[in-house]
């Protein structure tokens, strides 16, 4: 079944943690790959998996932090993996792969936020490279896991997707670069990936989310001088969030990918945008504080980033 984006009803909010989306979900058998699943949303989203009895794979790119911060977890293994390095996301993948097991869950949880100008691989722009590409490039890699299993494959975009869609004649963003644009844009990048693969795997038995988790202090504000957090009135001088922000609880926040991720309410469906564990309504022009852009859910769109990331990382499952 194709579904639209209006809200179903899930009984689910913006309050909802990740442990009440899975609360009743029966994990147990189920294995999860959550990149970046030792940090902030990430860690989060492992502890509620684990705890509903998922195994998860945590690929970090700081292995030693991940090693510290997923300390006394059971149901968690730990591998290397930089989004940056086209390389490393092969060898990951390989290592995988190696290990003959299938796939259930696949959340596209780690990135970069409105980080300065910065070139990875053969020039391309940090934030597209590592937010879209990379984690295009690696479910592409671990398909031959993926497909058997019949995963859910869950790519975290932001609200920032309002900040910009493709600049298609720049993706790169060689001249003008503005770091909130570019974070938009890689967030338009994950909401279009998710339509696309969800297209394409649907016949196969897997199925696409994309989702915003929610505003959330937690090191993704890593690239952000104070003052700056200061001005968007995020914080007060001594660093303390400020109420009412809207921000969100870690747990909360990772309650919409987890919700995507597992929950039977999202049977028979994909290929959807999401947020506050629920579909969301297409956006209305001039209002950036919820819903999802018309250029991030076009499928034609969608269909062009798909090429386009084929052609810049090499990979491709479905050619």
């Amino acid at each position: 079944m194709t579904t639209a984006q209006h809200k179903i009803g899930s009984g689910f909010g913006a309050h909802s943690t990740a442990d009440d989306v899975l609360a009743g979900v029966d994990l147990s058998g189920k294995l999860a790959i959550v990149t970046g699943g030792y940090s902030g949303l990430g860690l989060e989203t492992t502890k509620a998996l684990t705890k509903a009895g998922a195994r998860v794979v945590v690929p970090a790119r700081r292995p030693d932090t991940a090693k510290e911060a997923l300390a006394g977890l059971d149901g968690v293994e730990l591998d290397t993996l930089d989004l940056g390095d086209l390389d490393s996301v092969r060898a990951f993948a390989e290592r995988f792969l190696a290990s003959g097991r299938t796939v259930d869950l696949v959340i596209d949880n780690a990135g970069i936020m409105a980080c300065p100008e910065t070139r990875v691989g053969p020039g391309w722009e940090a934030q597209f490279a590592t937010n879209h590409l990379g984690h295009f490039a690696l479910v592409n890699r671990l398909w031959p896991a993926i497909e058997p299993g019949g995963a859910r494959v869950v790519s975290v975009s932001s609200r920032a997707h309002h900040f910009s869609g493709m600049r298609w004649d720049d993706v790169h963003w060689q001249s003008g670069y503005d770091k909130w644009q570019a974070y938009g844009q890689a967030k338009t990048a994950n909401v279009l990936f998710a339509v696309h693969l969800d297209k394409l795997g649907a016949e196969r038995g897997v199925r696409a989310f994309s989702l915003h988790p929610g505003g959330i202090l937690t090191p993704l504000q890593r690239h952000l001088a104070k003052a700056e957090m200061v001005e968007r009135g995020w914080i007060d001088e001594q660093g303390n969030p400020l109420n009412p922000t809207g921000f969100k609880s870690p747990e909360q926040g990772a309650a919409t990918q987890v919700w995507a991720a597992a929950s039977p309410q999202l049977a028979g469906m994909g290929g959807v945008y999401l947020e506050d564990c629920d579909i969301a309504e297409p956006a209305v022009d001039g209002d950036e504080s919820s819903g999802v852009r018309a250029w991030a859910t076009d499928p034609e769109q969608a269909e062009r980033l798909w090429t386009l990331s084929a052609e810049l990382t090499g990979v491709n499952a479905f050619a």
